[in-house]
């Protein structure tokens, strides 16, 4: 007998908007996220990537249309804690609370009762060369190194879930291959589901599983990476692929 494997759902929208005095900043037809993968979003500033990211987490709620996250549609009440805790989003200007880096990157444990704190932050911060770092000031860090920490405390949190808004934007090439393999061997620890913004094709490509652009807050394509790189079938995608677009 054959077994026929069934995807599941990480998210599903369906006629989902998102509006701002009553002007549409993300409208969405149709997009579902399978369990387990990594969708990346690409486009360019101001084109909605960041709004979808926050109403993925649950911090905004659609102004119409439905979301569901796993088999639960929000409805305007936010999400049940126990879910809301699955699901963590790094975003793009990390904010880092007064302390060390390592009070940082231990905070969202404490919070949950964790009693296996240290193992899980040193893990984090040799993962993410931090270790030399760990007794400094988060104030004094430098704008990728911020940005380092945030994804050491994102990850230290074990997500189901991780949203990731341009998590190497400030970083050299050296730090954007380490975060790049970092959330990949998280991702395959794990068997996380990842949604990752990101301005860099090249990133985009390495990455993701499937990629989706986004245009003036409307959802464009969603297509498998390789698709969507080399044979688009939207003439936007393929004009924004081949840097033809001029905004």
């Amino acid at each position: 007998m054959v077994q026929v494997m069934t995807q599941t759902w990480a998210y599903q929208l369906q006629d989902v908007e998102k509006c701002y005095a009553g002007r549409p900043v993300v409208q969405v037809t149709e997009l579902a996220v399978v369990t387990g993968e990594v969708l990346c979003l690409v486009g360019p500033t101001g084109a909605g990537k960041s709004t979808l990211l926050r109403l993925l987490a649950g911090l905004e709620p659609p102004s119409n249309g439905i979301l569901s996250v796993g088999n639960h549609r929000l409805n305007g009440r936010g999400l049940p804690l126990e879910l809301q805790r699955r699901i963590t989003l790094l975003f793009q200007r990390p904010l880092l609370l007064t302390g060390t880096v390592q009070a940082n990157v231990e905070y969202g444990l404490k919070l949950r009762g964790e009693n296996d704190r240290a193992e899980r932050v040193q893990r984090m911060l040799e993962r993410l060369r931090l270790v030399d770092l760990a007794h400094q000031s988060a104030q004094t860090l430098s704008g990728g190194q911020m940005q380092l920490v945030a994804l050491a405390r994102a990850l230290a949190v074990e997500p189901d879930i991780l949203l990731l808004d341009e998590p190497t934007a400030h970083l050299d090439p050296a730090h954007v291959a380490l975060v790049e393999e970092t959330v990949g061997e998280y991702r395959r620890e794990r068997k996380v589901t990842l949604v990752w913004a990101t301005h860099h094709l090249f990133q985009a490509k390495r990455v993701a599983d499937r990629v989706a652009l986004l245009l003036d807050g409307r959802l464009i394509e969603v297509a498998p990476t390789r698709t969507f790189f080399e044979s688009p079938s939207d003439p936007r995608t393929a004009a924004f692929v081949q840097g033809k677009m001029i905004y």
